[in-house]
């Protein structure tokens, strides 16, 4: 067995992402050899950047200490290519990670019916429901929902696998101590409770664009299949869809309205036979159950009663976990002109709808229809988070409906 920090050295070397780093593995066969050889074998496995035989060159473990470190501290678990509990269905894609790191739950991937949901970021309030809905349904009825964390479809899909209770699977694009977007802090923590987090970047990466597409690939690697919900024309989304296809997933979409700029690609998919058109979750479903009759459950009866789901879907149901918070105004602090309020008492006096709808607010004024898209909460409780936000003098309104900060928050 090889040694966790040789892993960790070898997954931190610039230049070797991607099929590189699967290239240099096959020719060596051990991290421990890739690190013991010198720059001519190196130069033997061909086609390597000078960037990657550079990294190759520097045999130091200092940064695999400070990852270790890290994970300790941060409570974060460590899977490499050669350990069991390391999904067969992530081994067998084209350029599987070298190291996962972990939070939270670990998952017996091969033995779980797990079904990737993607969307848009820029999610319309339609895409918002059915990507919520689909996750609840989808967990209420077995399967394990694999998604983002990004704002938008992904964190849609998150609180409603959590709303019913049950476990969701988040991939990062940085590292798990680095929450992106901030105001999903809760999120994050509901999810590392009950489900897992899971990156391929060590503690201390910070989320960076290019990740996203690199991520997606693991998404997909770790489900059976894959649901579109909204997604416009070239998009993450579909480079989502094109890893599921390379690996054989199944690929489902939801369809939209004709003319909805984020129905674009989902329709198209749909159209072009790239994926099957899907309702509800039965329909997704019903493809796997042969293979999971003991733990996939199809059909109404599986299901709550439309009026329990809308409640739960609304956020009327609270998320296990989560206490009650005081109603209670939280102290202001006066600078000048300015009133600050200081975030760790907004933590303990105020809902998380209305803590989420004030981090929402950047100093603009903005409509509450923006609230909804950055939020990604129902119109209803942003509502009843601004009246009572309003109330306590956080925040005012301007012409034209427009809602801005009158505070200015402490976060430290």
């Amino acid at each position: 067995m090889s040694n966790l920090k040789h892993w960790i050295w070898l997954s931190l070397r610039k230049g070797l992402a991607g099929q590189n780093a699967v290239r240099v593995l096959e020719h060596f066969g051990t991290p421990e050899l890739v690190h013991a050889a010198d720059e001519e074998a190196y130069r033997m496995v061909g086609g390597l950047p000078e960037t990657a035989i550079r990294s190759l060159m520097n045999k130091s473990f200092d940064l695999a200490d400070e990852v270790l470190g890290d994970c300790e501290r941060y409570g974060i678990q460590l899977l490499t290519r050669q350990d069991s509990m390391y999904p067969e269905r992530l081994k067998a894609i084209a350029q599987p990670p070298m190291v996962l790191y972990w939070k939270g739950r670990q998952f017996a991937f091969d033995h779980e019916a797990a079904i990737g949901i993607v969307g848009s970021r820029k999610a319309t309030p339609y895409g918002v429901q059915a990507a919520a809905k689909l996750s609840a349904d989808l967990t209420r009825k077995g399967a394990l929902v694999v998604t983002g964390m990004a704002q938008g479809i992904d964190v849609s899909a998150v609180r409603g696998a959590l709303k019913v209770g049950g476990p969701v699977v988040s991939v990062l694009a940085g590292g798990i101590d680095r929450i992106y977007p901030r105001y999903h802090k809760e999120v994050y923590e509901d999810v590392a409770a009950v489900g897992a987090l899971i990156s391929e970047y060590p503690p201390g990466t910070e989320h960076r664009g290019e990740h996203f597409p690199i991520r997606n690939r693991i998404i997909s690697g770790l489900s059976l299949g894959v649901i579109a919900v909204e997604s416009a024309r070239a998009s993450g989304t579909l480079l989502t869809v094109n890893h599921a296809i390379e690996q054989d997933r199944e690929v489902f979409a939801v369809p939209g309205p004709i003319d909805a700029p984020q129905s674009e690609g989902t329709n198209r998919l749909i159209q072009e036979g790239c994926a099957k058109l899907i309702m509800e979750a039965d329909d997704v479903l019903c493809e796997f159950v042969d293979r999971f009759p003991g733990k996939l459950r199809l059909g109404r009866s599986a299901s709550l009663s439309p009026e329990a789901e809308a409640q739960r879907l609304e956020g009327a149901a609270a998320v296990p976990g989560q206490k009650e918070r005081s109603r209670e105004k939280p102290p202001q602090e006066e600078r000048g002109d300015m009133v600050y309020l200081r975030w760790a008492d907004c933590k303990e006096t105020l809902t998380d709808d209305q803590r989420t709808v004030l981090l929402a607010l950047d100093g603009s004024a903005v409509q509450a229809d923006d609230l909804v898209e950055r939020t990604q909460l129902p119109a209803r409780r942003v509502l009843s988070a601004l009246t009572v936000l309003q109330i306590h003098g956080y925040v005012a309104e301007e012409s034209g409906k427009r809602f801005r900060a009158a505070v200015k928050l402490k976060m430290e």
